[in-house]
Formats: C-alpha cells, sequence, structure tokens
C-alpha cells in the first residue's frame, strides 16, 4: 500500500475510520440487544415465549441479508466515485434507520405493522452497514505506510467492540438505574435516539478526510469499470470465493458469544439480563485485545499465518463449549467468553487487511463489500436462530460443533486463497 500523507494525517483517517464503524457496530449491536431482551414480547407476541425468540433473532437476521445488498450498491459507487463520498452516505443510512427504530410502536398499538417496520428498518441498518466495513478498510489500508497494511487494517475492525462496548454498556447502565417495567416501556428506546448524536459527529470527522491515494492513482491510469461487479465475477471469483469463506469464522463466533448467548443465558442458565451484560462487556475487552495483536503480528509474519492459526484456536474454541458454557458457574462461563472473543479478534484484526488484499484497487470497494456480507449472512445473519434450534436439538455440543464446521469452512477459504496467489 502507498501513501503521501503525513503522520497528521494518518492519524486523522485511522481516527475517521476508527468512528465510522465504532458508531455503525453501535447501531448494529443495540438491535441485537434489544432482539434478545426487548424485542420478543414488544413487537413479536405470541402464546410460546420461545416462539417469541425465534421470530426477534428473525428479524435481527434480516439485515444479514440486506448488507450483500448495500455492499453492491456502495461498492458500485465506492470503485466509481470514491471512497468518501460512500462512507458519508452509508453512515447516513444506517443513523436514520436506528433513530427511527427508536420512535417506533410495539405491537400493542400499531399491531402487525409494528414488526414489519421494525423488519423494515433494520432492513437499511443492514444495507447502511453493508457498505460501510469495506469502505472504511479501504480507507485505512489504501493510506497505511508501507509493512503497515494490517496495522492500519485492523482499526476498522476495533470498531465492533468499541461499538458492543457502547451499546451494552449504555444497556447496563439504563437496566441499573430504572425499573424493568419503566426499561420496557421506553427506556430501551434512548440508545436508539442517541445515535443521532454519533452519526452526526461521525459524519463531522469523515467529511475532514480526502479520497485514498490508491484510488486516485488507479483512476489516473484508466476510467473506472462501468460495472464493478461484472468485473469481479468474471475476473476475481476464485479471491471473492476465498474471501467469503474466509470471513465466516468470525461472524459465527462472534454472534454465538455476544447475541445468542445473551438469550440462552437469560432462558436457560437463569442469570438476569445486568449480570449478562456485565459479563459480556468484560469479554469484549478481549475481542479488542485480540485484533490489535493480531494486527500487529500480521505485519511482521502475514496475514494468512494469524488466520490460519486463528481458524485453528476457533476449533478448539467450538469443542471447548459444553464445559465452560453448561458448567454452572458464572466464572466460567465468563472465561469461555473471553477465550472466544479473544479468538474472534485474532481471526478479525487480519481480515481488515488480508480481504483488501485479494482484489485490485479498481473493483477492491466491490470485492471486499460483497466478501465480507455474503460471508455475514452464512456466518452470522442465521447463527442464532441456528444456534437456538440446534441446541434444543443436540444440546449445547452442537452448538460447538457449529463452530468447529464455521472454522473448518474458513480454513478451506484461506486455503483456496493461498493456492490461487501461488498459481498466479
Amino acid at each position: 500500500m502507498m501513501t503521501g500523507t503525513n503522520p497528521a494525517s494518518h492519524r486523522r483517517i485511522l481516527f475517521a475510520s476508527l468512528t465510522g464503524t465504532s458508531v455503525e457496530f453501535y447501531d448494529f449491536y443495540i438491535y441485537g440487544t434489544a432482539a434478545a431482551l426487548v424485542f420478543p414480547d414488544l413487537f413479536f407476541p405470541a402464546a410460546d415465549p420461545a416462539l417469541r425468540l425465534l421470530a426477534s433473532y428473525g428479524s435481527f437476521s434480516i439485515a444479514f441479508f440486506a448488507r450483500p445488498l448495500g455492499g453492491l450498491a456502495f461498492g458500485h459507487f465506492g470503485d466509481r466515485l470514491g471512497r468518501k463520498s460512500t462512507l458519508v452516505a452509508s453512515l447516513m443510512l444506517m443513523g436514520i434507520s436506528t433513530v427511527l427504530i427508536g420512535l417506533l410502536p410495539g405491537y400493542a398499538m400499531a399491531g402487525v405493522m409494528a414488526p414489519l417496520l421494525l423488519s423494515l428498518l433494520r432492513f437499511g441498518q443492514g444495507f447502511g452497514l453493508g457498505g460501510e466495513w469495506g469502505g472504511a478498510s479501504l480507507l485505512a489500508v489504501e493510506n497505511a505506510p508501507p509493512g503497515k497494511a494490517y496495522w492500519y487494517g485492523s482499526f476498522p475492525p476495533l470498531g465492533a467492540p468499541v461499538g458492543f462496548i457502547a451499546a451494552n454498556g449504555l444497556f447496563l447502565i439504563l437496566g441499573a438505574s430504572m425499573s424493568d417495567q419503566a426499561f420496557h416501556d421506553w427506556g430501551w428506546r434512548i440508545p436508539f435516539l442517541l445515535s443521532a448524536v454519533l452519526v452526526g459527529f461521525g459524519l463531522w470527522v469523515r467529511l475532514s478526510i480526502t479520497e485514498t491515494p490508491e484510488f486516485k492513482e488507479a483512476l489516473a491510469k484508466e476510467p473506472p469499470p462501468k460495472v464493478p461487479m461484472g468485473e469481479l465475477l468474471s475476473g476475481h471469483l476464485k479471491p471473492t470465493l476465498a474471501g467469503i469463506a474466509g470471513a465466516v469464522a468470525c461472524f459465527a463466533l462472534f454472534y454465538i458469544t455476544t447475541v445468542w448467548m445473551m438469550g440462552y443465558g437469560a432462558k436457560v442458565l437463569k442469570y438476569d439480563r445486568e449480570t449478562l451484560l456485565a459479563v459480556e462487556l468484560g469479554a469484549i475487552l478481549f475481542m479488542a485485545a485480540g485484533i490489535l495483536v493480531a494486527g500487529k503480528l500480521a505485519d511482521r509474519t502475514s496475514g494468512g499465518t494469524m488466520l490460519g492459526w486463528g481458524f485453528a484456536a476457533l476449533i478448539a474454541t467450538g469443542l471447548a463449549m459444553p464445559a465452560f458454557v453448561d458448567s454452572g458457574s458464572l466464572a466460567l462461563l465468563f472465561a469461555w467468553l473471553a477465550m472466544g472473543l479473544f479468538v474472534m479478534g485474532f481471526v478479525y484484526g487480519p481480515i481488515g487487511g488480508w480481504l483488501p488484499s485479494l482484489f485490485p484497487a479498481r473493483v477492491r470497494y466491490t470485492g471486499v463489500s460483497v466478501t465480507f456480507n455474503v460471508a455475514g449472512i452464512i456466518g452470522g445473519g442465521l447463527t442464532p436462530y441456528i444456534a437456538e434450534i440446534l441446541v434444543r436439538e443436540g444440546g449445547i455440543s452442537a452448538v460447538g460443533y457449529y463452530l468447529v464446521a464455521a472454522g473448518v469452512l474458513s480454513a478451506l477459504g484461506l486455503t483456496l486463497a493461498k493456492a490461487k496467489r501461488a498459481a498466479a
């Protein structure tokens, strides 16, 4: 990667990439927390509480199917018009969708329109995030000094734990400071409405940056592709498939350890909401550590090496799941979550530099957005729903084997990418 910017510009670019993804992931995660704790009763009335939870998880998954569509749309304009303007548009869409969720009436007031509008706005969240991650990664990586592509590429992924801490921390404060009834009636809306302030700050930061030097250089050499997706599929199909498979594992592990575990911990393990949120907040710090450690080490070794170690550790984490999660010990539950989220960070950090390395600059926004967001459908979108079914049929061990399968699939994707490069 190349850049002609100075150190002050580097810091501003890293701050912009981190701030944007932090805000967008905050918006995304407050939905996941609310889907586990509030939305089943508020938007999905049913006789069986388990069915309400499944319906709520179903609405959660909508965003993952919207993300590839957002990736295609924003990737198209990001490869043709530039990274900066596209990132501003994605942040605005995400923010508007999130604030409107905070204003929605429940099923008791609006009937069937309530879950329909909720699902529509969840689609908007996913569509916006679909264009965010790829663009933020390119903003960082395409401005990185030589030898620091993976370190710079780890800053957009770092927005995930920052956003998670902000989202769940706010829910924890609200839950501790008001009654359960008040939280259920109106308190849950506060995190969604506060998104307006965070998005405004994110837009201010993003509007202060310039276009990336690699994109400018690509435009100077030849005009942008008329249809980036067509060029991606016709000339870069194997890297696309490799990238999709390689990113599956981090999604699966993250949404098992966070969204699904919130519901399982409350319904089966019988921990209260504040306890679960506090445990998750403590464990997510290990994810941040994993991202930074792996991002730094990847520049010294290679992204593929770090991902390989991460996938092996993920498989071990899945096999260890039953002994820790169903032990009856909150300390052991925390230990497994901390271990799992550290491994998640160890995989997720290098992804920010690895995926852009698979594609040339002229179709890179589209390539990164498509691979990352299709992987999100496979590894994340239906994971809470599938895990809920698996645990009913085969117990917690079945959920652990699901993680093992995700790790194996991602290892195969890494192998495909290495084979493609060796052939080239």
